[in-house]
């Protein structure tokens, strides 16, 4: 019998992987080879509950987000000039990659930088936006109300799957936009402060099909900290996804 690849073991054992692991542990899926990695996601699967349960929390990162990372790298073995460039790099001028690769890039690259950046700016701190970010809020929205209202109409608008962002220039301007499907503001090179996934598999196993619901819920997970150190770091030019 011949023997599987490295390749599709690896890729087929972060699926069984994410199964093993019980809902109170720090998830680090084993990442696929290739240049692109699986970062640990820092945080239990039932870390977020009752606003994100545990069982999408480990289906979304454990499958979904694998799946994006395997089929990049798997795209990429061809290209290694392309392999060698960031991914925000890779991104943003998506318009110059072959043909060949643009669809992967723009679907699975995309999908792997905006959940790197889901599950960073997600937590269980409890604090709330102060200093410049909240000054920045208050500046561009009018504060954090107003803000999220803007925020979870533009996730209610977006039809079918997608996301929707808050972008930040190097000034430190913030603004709204959404992007269908995997989609993101880095391929126009903007750089992106927070964003929320309204694909259905974020938020189905609690909420069905109401969207708002989870809109709304959501805010409850973010890690104003973390948010605060990203919005620190596109104004001094280091933010990558």
């Amino acid at each position: 019998m011949r023997k599987p690849s490295r390749r599709k073991v690896v890729a087929g054992g972060v699926g069984l992987l994410g199964n093993l692991l019980p809902p109170n542990v720090i998830a680090q899926v084993a990442a696929p080879a290739g240049p692109l990695k699986l970062a640990p996601l820092g945080y239990a699967f039932n870390a977020l509950q009752p606003h994100i349960d545990a069982e999408t929390m480990e289906i979304h990162y454990s499958r979904h987000h694998a799946a994006y990372v395997n089929n990049l790298n798997a795209a990429l073995y061809d290209f290694p000039r392309v392999a060698a460039m960031p991914l925000e790099q890779m991104l943003a001028r998506i318009a110059e990659l072959p043909d060949g690769l643009k669809a992967t890039v723009r679907n699975n690259g995309g999908g792997h930088a905006n959940h790197t950046m889901f599950w960073q700016v997600m937590g269980t701190t409890g604090a709330q936006p102060s200093g410049d970010i909240a000054a920045a809020i208050k500046r561009d929205f009018g504060g954090l109300d107003k803000l999220r209202a803007e925020f979870d109409a533009a996730g209610t608008r977006l039809f079918g799957s997608g996301w929707v962002f808050v972008t930040v220039t190097a000034e430190g301007k913030l603004a709204i936009t959404s992007r269908p499907n995997q989609d993101t503001p880095l391929m126009d090179g903007q750089r992106v402060l927070f964003g929320n996934d309204v694909w259905e598999h974020a938020y189905y196993v609690t909420y069905q099909n109401r969207r708002a619901d989870y809109l709304k819920a959501w805010w409850n997970a973010i890690d104003w900290v973390k948010v605060s150190g990203r919005y620190a770091a596109a104004k001094s030019g280091a933010l990558a996804i």
